[in-house]
């Protein structure tokens, strides 16, 4: 797939994986689901869900570093930013041959260049975020939105990334 298919599967993901309400019971189901998941695949993931800088549930798996809750917290500062997922503002910086850095403001320690991050959006608002940090940033992106898929009741088929270009 190019780099504009992505985006535009990308931008699709984003609008189909909306909430009509996100509650804290809501955000530890997914987040539980999420933590099954990942445990059943043997992933090493950070998962981290809120709503503003209201942190609802967290998970740091077998396998993770010190370095995940970190990426995490960076990937979370993107998608508030850019309100997009934290992949969609990587590939479409990719995409002008822009560098994701300090000289357009974004300090790499307070922002990732990075997939993982995902916004929950509320009637085209995004007000909160799910974000995951432990594998290479194309998992860590489709892991969140199939998790968000499977939450909603969304075909996973119908919106997922097709596999990477070797």
């Amino acid at each position: 797939m190019s780099l504009d298919d992505d985006i535009a599967r990308l931008k699709l993901q984003e609008e189909r994986l909306t909430f009509k309400t996100f509650s804290e019971e809501e955000a530890w189901k997914l987040g539980s689901a999420m933590r099954a998941m990942a445990l059943e695949r043997k992933l090493p993931l950070v998962m981290d869900i809120r709503i503003g800088i209201r942190p609802l549930f967290y998970a740091a798996l077998p396998g993770t570093t010190p370095e995940n809750p970190d990426w995490v917290r960076r990937k979370i500062n993107t998608v508030y930013r850019f309100e997009a997922s934290s992949y969609r503002v990587v590939l479409q910086y990719k995409k002008k041959g822009e560098a994701f850095d300090a000289a357009r403001g974004l300090d790499p320690m307070n922002y990732a260049p990075a997939g993982g991050g995902f916004p929950i959006r509320i009637a085209g608002n995004v007000v909160g975020v799910v974000t995951v940090s432990g594998v290479p940033q194309r998992e860590d992106h489709s892991f969140v939105a199939e998790s968000l898929s499977l939450h909603l009741g969304v075909p996973y088929k119908e919106i997922a990334l097709a596999p990477e270009a070797a």
